[in-house]
């Protein structure tokens, strides 16, 4: 225990007791909660994990005031797969959403508005709730921000726009504030960190509890920093998947214009007094791409290797949490909604029961790490995994591995044969989790990088889009509780 939270229990303390002299007991105010998610950002592509080449002082930050987790995952190698893992607290494979790696332009399929999530659970509490930056869960008029649960909402509902035109793939504006498109000149970061200063001071201003989602839309591709608009004009007209653009310089750019706004956000917290008691998250939404560092491990986004997985991820709670800590505790994205609502002392709906699991113990406490069982699927390459503790199962193709990932984090000594009964095992409780979830459907949209495409993926093809045909599986529905 610090000193600086020595003295504010004793405070606490002192002021119960003297609430319960005239029978009156003061109840903790509830923390507010800024989310920040970045957008295939790789595990090593901030300084606080290991990027060599530039600094990101602001998100180093947030590890130095709390907890840096050294076994972070994502939910999926794709972004709308993992997201719907945050929104819900639940493996994404139990809604019809959740098959689709990534969501393109299918407009009856998304997020229902009944399914209770993160910022609905938290409205309930009381919290005000607001959702700045990219969406991918849904289009209008089904499905959107304003449908499950926030508030409020400025950013893009798609996949992916170019940073200063906000023109997707499919040559469709998509830059929203509530459910009206706007046309607003600026750099894309640059607008999601003004917004979110405004949306802190807004609230600052109403002494209500809130949830930020601070949901960047960098570093994903097109590779444009603030001072490329010249390349932005280029690709007008294009899918804007610059296979031919980006360097390393470029993306290190895109990463400090985040880092930047990061810093803006960080700094009207502490101008309004309020970062004591604020829950401040930075994390990625899957692995890294191809200007990504990796490092320690192999593999991009699309992959269920490690670097298509394992995520920064970090936590500043200066209220609870001691802050220059790290943690060997695996934790994945969807472990976020019953952590964050157990801060708030709040609690997931019983009917939709999480999978994710309540880190706070970990985070505010001395508990020591456990082993957990986690388990993915991505229909590109037919891939399969499972980590169970230091040991992970993985499907590619035709071809199967067991690699001890904390001794080998770079996957390359196939232990399969050497420890038979640890990988039957594991397959087993694969075999076993995948029959509880959807199965995979060949109407839903995949994606894996090609060798024409990257170089390092030489003899990879595009993804048949068909489900494996080793696999018997059962018929998809909607979803499953």
């Amino acid at each position: 225990m610090t000193r600086r939270t020595l003295l504010r229990s004793t405070a606490l303390g002192t002021a119960a007791l003297a609430a319960g002299s005239v029978g009156v007991h003061a109840e903790p105010k509830p923390p507010n909660i800024i989310f920040i998610l970045a957008d295939d950002l790789g595990y090593a592509d901030v300084s606080c994990y290991g990027r060599r080449d530039f600094t990101t002082p602001n998100i180093d930050r947030i590890a130095a005031q709390g907890l840096r987790f050294l076994q972070g995952y994502a939910n999926s190698p794709v972004c709308s797969a993992s997201r719907l893992a945050l929104i819900t607290g639940r493996y994404q494979y139990r809604l019809r959403l959740g098959l689709e790696e990534p969501l393109v332009g299918h407009p009856e399929v998304g997020l229902p508005p009944e399914h209770p999530t993160l910022p609905s659970l938290l409205k309930k509490a009381g919290y005000g709730t607001t959702l700045i930056g990219k969406w991918h869960l849904g289009a209008l008029p089904k499905f959107g921000p304003l449908k499950s649960g926030y508030d409020h909402f400025f950013g893009i509902r798609g996949e992916a726009v170019d940073y200063f035109s906000h023109v997707t793939s499919r040559q469709q504006h998509d830059l929203w504030d509530q459910d009206v498109e706007v046309h607003q000149v600026g750099y894309l970061t640059d607008q999601l960190g003004a917004h979110a200063v405004d949306a802190v001071n807004s609230y600052a201003k109403s002494d209500q509890p809130f949830l930020i989602s601070l949901h960047f839309n960098a570093p994903h591709w097109p590779w444009e920093g603030p001072g490329d608009e010249s390349e932005s004009k280029r690709l007008a007209g294009t899918a804007l998947r610059d296979f031919d653009g980006g360097t390393q310089k470029t993306y290190q750019n895109m990463i400090e214009a985040m880092d930047s706004q990061i810093g803006r956000v960080l700094g009207v917290l502490d101008a309004n007094g309020m970062t004591e008691n604020t829950i401040v998250i930075f994390t990625s939404d899957n692995g890294g791409e191809r200007f990504s560092d990796t490092w320690p491990f192999t593999g991009k986004k699309h992959d269920l290797l490690e670097g298509g997985l394992r995520i920064p991820m970090m936590i500043a709670w200066p209220a609870r949490i001691a802050p220059g800590r790290t943690s060997d505790q695996v934790a994945i994205t969807m472990d976020w909604l019953p952590t964050l609502l157990a801060a708030a002392g709040t609690a997931p709906d019983p009917s939709y029961p999480p999978d994710g699991m309540n880190l706070l113990p970990a985070l505010t406490g001395n508990a020591a790490a456990f082993d957990r069982k986690l388990f993915w699927r991505h229909k590109g390459k037919w891939q399969r995994a499972a980590r169970i503790g230091d040991y992970k199962f993985l499907k590619i193709l035709d071809n199967t591995f067991l690699f001890n990932v904390v001794e080998d984090p770079l996957e390359r000594a196939n232990l399969k044969e050497h420890y038979k009964d640890v990988y039957d095992r594991i397959v087993a409780d694969w075999q076993a989790w995948n029959a509880s979830m959807l199965p995979e459907i060949a109407e839903s949209f995949t994606n894996s990088f090609t060798g024409d495409e990257l170089a390092d993926h030489y003899g990879a093809q595009k993804p048949s889009g068909a489900p494996d045909p080793t696999l018997t599986l059962p018929v998809a529905t909607q979803s499953v509780r």
